[in-house]
């Protein structure tokens, strides 16, 4: 059986890279697709302006978007930047996972082991981004993207000694409860509203069922820093925090089907049930903005994905311990 240090660690760092933008770049369909409830893998890609078919010339990773000047060939419509950002983030993730992952294996690691566990880590890597950049613009998580990565993380524990099964679940499990008790409970019973919703009750599962209680620690509390450093930046640049204008255009839409219904009764308790999603909350003053809160719990995951145990090494160390 070939052996993963056979291939020379340059040729692993380009196949990444390469790979990585190619998975990029389909992440920014997830991204488009998932929250519209349409199809990720039908149609082929399409200018989301005029409908045209993407030619494959004008849709390589990074490079397209840089010739065309960040704009679609077909008819001229800006592409945002968050398009390249986001395949070049696939790459540069891609590429760290060789030299945290593949490159400090044993040498007599396999390359079909080696190469299941990185499979695997950058799975988890792109839903994790698919996540956070769906959460940015429309403020939750789908269920596809976090359950999926629950039960992934769970079947696939032997792959990450020394983390065990029961760690593993019980760990998840602790991290779901946490969010959902403290945040979706006590805090509204203090507050009168949610803190923080389920999605993100779900994504520290992930944390729990991935990394273990260390890893979950982690991410909650590193997400839990760098949100609040965020929040802090965007109120002295702009003094306010604003929703996505996604989040206002689907709740006019749902407003919008609402007053359509024609039967009083109905049309009441339509709007009863619309008042119990988080969307509908009141969101006035500094207090009340509602910050999405999975990004920062998404980069507390790739953070300690790829560096946490050599911090949390150092960091003991320092302590003295």
């Amino acid at each position: 059986m070939p052996m993963l240090y056979e291939l020379p660690p340059w040729l692993l760092r380009v196949f990444a890279l390469s790979f990585g933008l190619i998975w990029g770049s389909f992440l920014n369909v997830v991204i488009y697709r998932v929250p519209r409830g349409q199809s990720v893998v039908r149609p082929a890609s399409r200018c989301p302006q005029c409908g045209e078919p993407i030619r494959p010339w004008n849709n390589v990773p990074v490079v397209s978007w840089l010739l065309l000047r960040g704009r679609a060939r077909c008819c001229g419509v800006r592409i945002p930047a968050r398009y390249v950002l986001v395949e070049a983030a696939g790459g540069l993730l891609a590429l760290a996972l060789v030299e945290s992952v593949l490159l400090p294996m044993p040498p007599d690691t396999s390359l079909l082991h080696g190469g299941l566990v990185f499979a695997l880590w950058f799975a988890l890597a792109l839903a994790l981004m698919a996540a956070a950049f769906i959460d940015l613009e429309h403020m939750y998580i789908p269920d596809s993207l976090s359950v999926g990565a629950i039960v992934l993380g769970l079947v696939t524990f032997w792959l990450r000694p020394p983390l065990s099964f029961t760690e593993s679940l019980a760990a998840a499990a602790a991290g779901f409860v946490l969010v959902w008790l403290v945040f979706g409970v006590l805090y509204r019973l203090v507050r009168g509203r949610t803190g923080m919703g389920l999605g993100d009750a779900k994504l520290l599962a992930v944390a729990g069922a991935w990394f273990g209680w260390k890893g979950l620690l982690f991410a909650l509390l590193a997400g839990a820093v760098q949100g609040t450093v965020a929040a802090l930046l965007v109120l002295m640049v702009r003094g306010r925090i604003d929703e996505p204008e996604a989040v206002e255009q689907e709740r006019a839409a749902l407003l919008a089907e609402v007053a359509a219904i024609e039967d009083p009764e109905e049309r009441e308790e339509a709007e009863k049930e619309l008042q119990k999603d988080p969307i509908f909350e009141p969101s006035a003053g500094v207090a009340g903005a509602r910050i999405p809160f999975g990004p920062f719990l998404v980069l507390a995951m790739i953070e300690y994905l790829l560096v946490g145990e050599t911090f949390l090494a150092h960091y003991w160390a320092w302590l003295g311990y």
